[in-house]
């Protein structure tokens, strides 16, 4: 028997927000298929190779597939994420590689993977509240620069009295843009800058970390560290459903 992820406490919180969803059906057999969905999440393994436990694989894949065009994995995510912590904001973006077997679908965009030296890959843009845990995140081309999503990110976060940011986002107009959402801005300027650093408040600069454990803690799933998903859509959602299992513990224990 395979590894399993949810306990029955997990499941309980679990499906009581599908249901409330309104958009999906409370079967007994939605459990197993989460299951399967958090399997392939966490080994990366190809959807044909997932274990006969979980049931069909195409039977599973066609269920995620439907879950992730209806957004129900992303409304887990949100509903249990609207409790955050929004003191404090830390932002950050960090680079997966993308398979082989993600490249080429047959679509009109690029499904955010870029071209580099490196190889094809896709960047996670991230924002944590004071506890580290996600409250929002978008993805793009593994090319694209982290400022080009900041002020995204923190249009789209409740809130907060504090943002925070390493030195990839040192920008003027980033700063009066944290200033005109009524929070205070923490980014320290690069060595060649004029101004200096004397305005920064270092104590708080030093909980950057949480943005960075957050990443850390995502990548330990097999199919996050690595892009296996063609469609953006699919790897989107497969990172709702891993900054899902980070809030879990805050509704069951």
């Amino acid at each position: 028997m395979p590894r399993l992820m949810l306990t029955d406490a997990t499941w309980n919180v679990l499906s009581k927000v599908m249901h409330l969803s309104g958009r999906i059906y409370n079967k007994p057999e939605h459990r197993k298929t989460l299951e399967g969905i958090l399997y392939k999440m966490r080994t990366g393994i190809p959807w044909r190779d997932l274990p006969s436990y979980f049931g069909c694989w195409s039977a599973i894949y066609r269920r995620f597939n439907l879950w992730s065009k209806k957004g129900i994995l992303n409304e887990l995510f949100r509903a249990l994420s609207r409790d955050a912590d929004m003191d404090w904001v830390f932002i950050d973006g960090s680079i997966v590689r993308a398979h082989q077997h993600s490249c080429g679908a047959r679509t009109a965009d690029n499904e955010s993977i870029g071209k580099s030296r490196g190889g094809n890959s896709t960047k996670i843009h991230l924002a944590v509240d004071s506890g580290g845990l996600p409250v929002y995140y978008e993805l793009s081309c593994g090319n694209t620069h982290d400022i080009v999503h900041a002020e995204s990110l923190v249009a789209n976060c409740p809130t907060s009295n504090v943002v925070v940011a390493d030195k990839g986002y040192d920008s003027e107009k980033l700063r009066e843009f944290i200033r005109d959402n009524s929070a205070t801005p923490v980014i320290p300027r690069k060595g060649n800058s004029l101004v200096g650093n004397e305005d920064i408040d270092w104590c708080m600069y030093k909980y950057r970390h949480l943005v960075e454990n957050a990443f850390g803690r995502i990548k330990q799933y097999r199919g996050i560290a690595t892009r296996y998903e063609k469609l953006e859509r699919n790897y989107h959602s497969m990172l709702a459903l891993a900054f899902t299992m980070m809030w879990l513990p805050m509704w069951t224990d």
